[in-house]
């Protein structure tokens, strides 16, 4: 089973009129809420430094977009850019979770919002390690938020999880699902894509895999409903590839990079980034994707 890539592909291009992502626009998330599907974005200027952009459409495919970054560098916190956003609705708040970059390294940063445009940070605490991919699930598990999340240790990289009671202190770090076998497509490191969808066979996870020559791919698991940690299924091949010129060329060749996903009349809609350098959608109806499991 393949998604279905938008025949428009890609729906955002840099824009050379907003000096923010006159360069590059990728890596997206989105949610969808009332009728419409909220995108944020990473966009990188000639300053080489990510800020996070906002685009709104009734359709999914054609988005009207900000002209000015919703989310922009901290000097303390992030210098260096904000990158990888991934947003989820928990009751009446969307919380974005995304990388932020600083001369430390790279840390999981914390945001919310309830319209979009105003946005209050947080300051979380994790150990001072080096940090990604990290994507809230939608709602409270056993009471408590739950967090995937990589830890960049060592050259291979895998998916962990955390809990928290209030989301700025958090606990129980532990690896969840390991990068596949040595060769494969995803043998080098593992990472979040999308944030997990509740359905009737578990968390679905679609998560982005490397192999040793850095092309990325998408993958698909399944976790349990009542236990997040535990791995129930792990389908064995991608899902999606770089095949087309916009995932293939680009500032990163050779790259799908999903950050959001979203369930809308028994359809998904994946957002992803293509080549580190445009923002691009596929589909895939919702009975098809679960057959896999």
């Amino acid at each position: 089973m393949k998604l279905k890539r938008y025949e428009g592909n890609p729906i955002l291009k840099p824009k050379p009129k907003n000096d923010w992502e006159s360069e590059n626009v990728f890596n997206p998330t989105v949610v969808y809420d009332r009728g419409l599907f909220h995108l944020l974005y990473r966009g990188m200027g000639r300053d080489g430094i990510s800020r996070i952009g906002y685009a709104v459409s009734i359709d999914g495919f054609d988005f009207f977009r900000f002209d000015k970054p919703v989310i922009v560098p901290k000097q303390i916190q992030e210098p260096l850019g904000c990158e990888d956003p991934r947003v989820v609705k928990i009751e009446n708040v969307f919380y974005m979770t995304y990388t932020a970059y600083s001369e430390r390294g790279v840390r999981i940063a914390l945001a919310s919002t309830e319209n979009f445009v105003q946005w209050e940070r947080y300051r979380i605490e994790w150990e001072a390690i080096n940090n990604k991919d990290a994507v809230l699930f939608p709602e409270k598990i056993g009471g408590k938020y739950v967090l995937l999340h990589r830890p960049m240790l060592g050259e291979h990289m895998s998916i962990g999880i955390a809990y928290s009671d209030n989301l700025i202190v958090w606990y129980g770090q532990r690896e969840i699902m390991a990068h596949g076998e040595e060769g494969s497509w995803e043998g080098k490191k593992i990472g979040a894509g999308a944030q997990p969808i509740k359905t009737d066979k578990g968390w679905l996870l679609l998560y982005h895999g490397v192999d040793e020559a850095n092309v990325y791919r998408l993958g698909a698991a399944m976790f349990s409903l009542e236990d997040p940690s535990k791995l129930l299924y792990r389908h064995p091949e991608p899902i999606l590839e770089p095949e087309m010129d916009y995932e293939i060329r680009g500032a990163v060749p050779n790259v799908v990079f999903a950050c959001g996903a979203c369930e809308v009349y028994n359809k998904y809609y994946i957002y992803y980034g293509g080549a580190d350098s445009v923002v691009c959608v596929a589909t895939v109806a919702k009975d098809e994707l679960l057959a896999l499991f």
